[in-house]
């Protein structure tokens, strides 16, 4: 199937990241089935849709005219029947391995033999989770990235038995929905933004189990130096720029430094035992209950709202 063949696009899930997909397609005109197996699920779905359409308005994304035939194109039910005539289909549920089969393999009897399938697991291998279908060539992972009303990335991964076609489909319908679109060669663990941000993250906690740094001085001294850097070119890119013999002169004596153990982090292990798990519990490295709190969020997702109307800019000026 070629990008312009694909109409119709069925969405499951309408929790967090759901109604974001759904939302993206439906505001580049294509009609989309919204689907949740729970009756509360499409409601709430449906506020979280009006909320983040609101704010793409307000920062003139969308022109307000277009509000209602946005909501318009977004169907909703509980029913997987109404995916029957989907093109596309993009599921985004528990990150449990028996419920994506359980889900996949009902959606294969109701889409058509040409119908893309699309999961949006974060992690889960695209191969296993396509085990259980008549048709896996036609399956791939979409990973968008959360928030993904805001964040531009999406990894197209394959799977073991997956069509290039398929693969080079679905990196253009992304880029066409205003995404920004990455197609791995093959599949791994994590995928690779996630791979990046453990490694990242596990150094940085190492830093402060080590008694290096505070948890609040590494974040400042990543979002005043990696993070501004990257955000601009990638870090094989800024290697290059650096000198790769002044990076391999790092590496000599850094590497073996650096923390290696394999398995769970045992700082994130005390945290998760404590029920200290971060924005949803109130508790993590750093309070989550307070007006302060709540005042980073909403800058960090100005910002990132910013940054996707300047990507909108130069969209236009291409």
């Amino acid at each position: 199937m070629k990008v312009d063949d694909i109409k119709v696009i069925g969405n499951i899930g309408a929790g967090t990241m759901g109604h974001a997909t759904a939302l993206q397609f439906a505001m580049r005109g294509y009609p989309v089935r919204l689907v949740d197996s729970s009756r509360q699920a499409p409601d709430r779905g449906r506020g979280l849709i009006e909320h983040d359409l609101d704010t793409f308005i307000g920062a003139g994304l969308i022109p307000r005219d277009q509000r209602e035939s946005v909501l318009d194109r977004i169907q909703e039910d509980t029913d997987y029947g109404i995916l029957a005539d989907a093109d596309f289909v993009i599921e985004s549920v528990l990150e449990d391995m028996d419920v994506k089969h359980q889900v996949w393999q009902q959606v294969e009897t109701i889409v058509g033999e040409q119908a893309i399938l699309a999961t949006n697991t974060s992690g889960l291998g695209p191969t296993e989770i396509a085990s259980v279908l008549q048709h896996p060539q036609r399956f791939l992972v979409a990973h968008f990235w959360n928030p993904a009303q805001l964040m531009p990335l999406v990894e197209v991964v394959p799977a073991a038995d997956t069509d290039q076609g398929v693969v080079d489909t679905a990196v253009e319908l992304m880029n066409r929905i205003g995404k920004h679109a990455v197609a791995l060669s093959t599949e791994s663990l994590g995928f690779v933004g996630n791979r990046i941000q453990a490694a990242v993250i596990r150094e940085c906690l190492n830093i402060v189990e080590r008694g290096i740094a505070t948890p609040q001085a590494v974040d400042e001294i990543v979002t005043y130096s990696l993070g501004r850097r990257w955000s601009i070119l990638g870090p094989i890119a800024s290697a290059d720029l650096g000198g790769l013999d002044v990076f391999d002169n790092i590496s000599k004596y850094l590497y073996d430094d650096l923390d290696n153990r394999p398995g769970e982090d045992p700082i994130l292990k005390a945290k998760v035992q404590a029920g200290q798990l971060g924005a949803k519990s109130g508790q993590g490295f750093y309070s989550w209950q307070g007006a302060e709190s709540q005042a980073m969020i909403a800058d960090r997702d100005r910002r990132l709202l910013e940054a996707l109307v300047a990507d909108r800019k130069k969209e236009e000026e291409r």
